[in-house]
């Protein structure tokens, strides 16, 4: 989490440096230097932002994951149950046809 919260924070200074290149103004000069903790900030609550929701998605696909493999565990026994009933069933019938 620190590590994308960080890398948006280098992101958010890298984009106030990429203004004033584009702006052609010095890098650092004292009127415009509150704007980089500004830019950082901003990048850093945004990387705040995105690791909640990356723990969310991971939190609903463990849970998707979840109720799948116990759908698939309850669909093989059900299967299974039901072979072992129609095996059960075509060894009564062929007892019964050929003691008739």
């Amino acid at each position: 989490m620190v590590h994308k919260i960080l890398f948006w924070t280098g992101f958010g200074v890298a984009v106030r440096l990429w203004q004033l290149a584009i702006e052609m103004k010095p890098f650092f000069y004292k009127e415009g230097l509150w704007a980089y903790p500004f830019f950082g900030g901003i990048g850093a609550s945004f990387g705040y932002w995105l690791s909640g929701v990356e723990q969310r998605q991971l939190k609903l696909l463990a849970d998707r994951r979840d109720k799948l493999l116990e759908k698939r565990k309850r669909r093989a026994e059900r299967e299974a149950a039901a072979a072992g009933e129609q095996g059960t069933k075509a060894e009564e019938e062929g007892i019964l046809a050929s003691t008739s």
